[in-house]
């Protein structure tokens, strides 16, 4: 399935402005995201993200997100909500599988609680959709990402916005506005195993 496609015909047949849950990892990735949907939607960020391994780093990453929405111009209301530092919800659902391959078993739980808890989050508050701005990353696999999203769709009955933010020049876009904005750009995705491995390679 071409999820770009499919964003885009959900995009043109929307008949009125809707309200966005978008959980959010870091500026740099919402950047685009911000830009391409804040047309369409008022948008509510929820940065969600107990796997980042320090709580320093997800301060810093979370500064940073809220300096590039106050100083983003947007078409419609753009606002961040922040869940707190609880790394030890990430351990315990990645636990056993600590030694997994990057993209592996370990990843998709990682991606399952983040999207569960903003799946629960945007029903509490009666979003009319969900999504992520994970699939914007050219090293997260876009088509898992919606298949968990659509999974948590028919769960919690809240529509999620199927993407692959990647495409159409998508990733390009988000690196031009973060050196445009001097955004932090992160070299690991954000858990101490990522970490290691970037720095044993």
């Amino acid at each position: 399935m071409n999820y770009s496609i499919v964003l885009e015909d959900t995009l043109k047949s929307l008949d009125s402005k809707k309200k966005l849950l978008l959980h959010a990892c870091c500026a740099p990735c919402s950047s685009y995201v911000i830009e391409y949907l804040t047309k369409y939607f008022d948008i509510t960020i929820l940065y969600y993200n107990p796997n980042i391994d320090t709580e320093s780093e997800f301060n810093y990453r979370l500064s940073e997100l809220k300096r590039f929405v106050k100083e983003f111009k947007t078409t419609n209301q753009v606002e961040v909500v922040s869940l707190g530092y609880n790394k030890d919800e990430y351990l315990e659902k990645v636990k056993g599988l600590e030694q997994e391959k990057e993209g592996g078993k370990r990843c998709y739980e990682c991606f399952k609680l983040r999207l569960r808890k903003s799946a629960l989050y945007a029903k509490e508050h009666n979003f009319d959709y969900f999504t992520t701005t994970l699939t914007i990353s050219p090293l997260k696999n876009s088509k898992l990402l919606n298949e968990i999203g659509h999974d948590l769709e028919l769960e919690f009955g809240v529509n999620y916005l199927y993407s692959d933010f990647k495409k159409k020049e998508g990733y390009k876009r988000s690196i031009v506005l973060s050196h445009e904005y001097n955004l932090y750009r992160q070299d690991y995705c954000g858990c101490e195993f990522s970490k290691k491995k970037n720095f044993q390679e």
